[in-house]
């Protein structure tokens, strides 16, 4: 068997009711001839949504396939042992022109009772807002279910949501039960575990082009949400440069930050996972062994669990989001 190296994937673009022009605009990714693009998933294994290697002699291979293949030397020993052959981790770029859906997502066990795989706990990076961009993240009170479902009945829903202002660099972890919606001029990165399962609440009355309503799925979410309210939602974190800065460690996946203005070394041997490199601002190369690659906003590499060494050389600045499952 040839040896694992890091891949590079290409991206699916998703059209969306409420996307815009920034993953073109300010990424640079062409997205073809959709009229908008609220989504880009950068790396994904969830079912009907792959994305393909391109790059190296397994080109044209989809994630999943290879970890059906090369399972613990692709994502680590004890992550195959818990997710079998299906990839664990999905991550996208959004850009959200306008508001997402108020929604929410069920966890592992609501997700396998209902035959919908896994659960859907996420966390967003902020990688560009416009000024005064929001966003919903949680209840601003303390609410029940006959609560929550008097303000949705009356239309108030937005009156117990929480409504924060963002900035790049902000930092949101959505566990799944936790109600939510990105707000227009917001252009995030989104790590999440691999699933495509959410429960519209509110759609803020809208209609298509042709005078539909997307679907509202009321009644799934009510066994779904966490009424707890919090006293903060937004993820605080150390802003240091060139070392690494944890930003969630979760059951469903660790993600660190690296602002880098100098080379650096990581060493992952202790680690049984496989490592995602997420770009999120700048540019970089990656030595391994002795092959090159690069990296720019908005790209993603997948360094398979047999890679323990590499170095990152920033160019001449960068910030990376660091993923793995512990």
């Amino acid at each position: 068997m040839q040896t694992l190296y890091p891949f590079k994937l290409t991206p699916l673009f998703k059209e969306k009711i409420w996307g815009g022009q920034k993953i073109r605009q300010q990424l640079k990714m062409d997205f073809g001839l959709l009229p908008n693009c609220g989504e880009a998933w950068l790396l994904s294994g969830v079912e009907g949504n792959p994305t393909l290697v391109n790059n190296g002699y397994l080109t044209s291979n989809e994630l999943n396939e290879l970890v059906e293949v090369f399972m613990g030397d692709l994502v680590g020993d004890k992550v195959y042992e818990r997710f079998g052959d299906q990839f664990p981790i999905l991550v996208k770029v959004i850009d959200s022109n306008d508001w997402l859906s108020i929604q929410v997502h069920p966890d592992d066990a609501l997700a396998q009772k209902r035959g919908v795989g896994y659960g859907k706990t996420e966390m967003w990076y902020v990688m560009q807002a416009d000024a005064d961009a929001e966003l919903i993240c949680g209840f601003n009170q303390e609410v029940d279910e006959l609560i929550y479902l008097s303000y949705l009945e009356n239309k108030k829903l937005k009156d117990i949501m929480n409504f924060e202002k963002v900035e790049k660099g902000d930092v949101f972890f959505i566990p799944a039960g936790r109600v939510h919606a990105l707000g227009p001029g917001t252009l995030i990165a989104e790590i999440q575990q691999s699933s495509d399962t959410t429960y519209r609440i509110y759609d803020w009355d809208r209609v298509d082009q042709a005078g539909n309503s997307r679907e509202l799925h009321t009644e799934e979410a009510l066994e779904a949400i966490d009424y707890t309210m919090h006293s903060n939602y937004k993820t605080p974190y150390l802003r240091s440069e060139n070392s690494t800065e944890n930003l969630i460690k979760s059951p469903f996946f660790t993600t660190n930050i690296l602002k880098i203005s100098a080379g650096i070394k990581k060493d992952y041997s202790e680690l049984d996972s496989f490592v995602i490199l997420f770009c999120t601002e700048g540019g970089l190369k990656i030595e391994w062994e002795d092959q090159n690659y690069t990296l720019v906003a908005g790209e993603v590499i997948l360094l398979p669990n047999v890679i323990e060494n590499i170095i990152l050389l920033p160019d001449p600045n960068a910030i990376i989001l660091e993923v793995y499952i512990e």
